[in-house]
């Protein structure tokens, strides 16, 4: 058995016109989700490494996460290029490519590609958008990472900033 821990970047901000996608930053409403997502992460999950997307956003949204998650901070995480992508196949591609000695894996990366992930790997129709901060579990019955197909997994829990209590 396999865990792949889902979250999509934090909400960007598109009032710079000039900037290039992967340069977006986050909104206000990223930089309060976050941090609310990591500390509620942080009540149902151990710290573990973290691959990221290299756009901004997503880089912006995993130092929220830390900043509400301190032992998250505390653990060194990779960016990864090919996390950089809104196809559900390269995502695929690259879970099947990791080392089974990791039991799960945790990525922050873009939509539709995770949606789209989310929905191929259980086989069904779960799971209608992943939301900006949205984190979506998956259980996955397979012993290898290059198992990685349609219909093998479950989705065990989700969680969403609009879930979280406001401060």
């Amino acid at each position: 058995m396999k865990t792949l821990h889902l979250l999509r970047h934090a909400k960007s901000a598109w009032d710079q016109p000039g900037l290039s996608d992967r340069e977006r930053p986050l909104n206000r409403r990223g930089q309060r989700d976050a941090p609310r997502m990591g500390e509620a992460l942080a009540g149902r999950l151990q710290p573990m490494e973290i691959a990221v997307s290299p756009a901004r956003r997503a880089q912006l949204t995993l130092e929220g996460l830390c900043d509400g998650w301190p032992a998250l901070g505390i653990i060194p995480h990779e960016t990864e290029e090919d996390l950089y992508s809104f196809s559900e196949r390269d995502l695929c591609d690259w879970i099947a490519a990791q080392d089974d000695s990791r039991d799960a894996l945790f990525l922050i990366g873009h939509n539709p590609a995770l949606t789209d992930l989310v929905n191929a790997l259980c086989g069904a129709h779960c799971l209608d958008n992943l939301p900006t901060a949205g984190y979506a579990e998956l259980t996955l019955r397979i012993d290898h990472w290059r198992e990685l197909g349609h219909g093998c997994a479950t989705l065990e829990f989700s969680l969403f900033p609009r879930q979280l209590a406001d401060d």
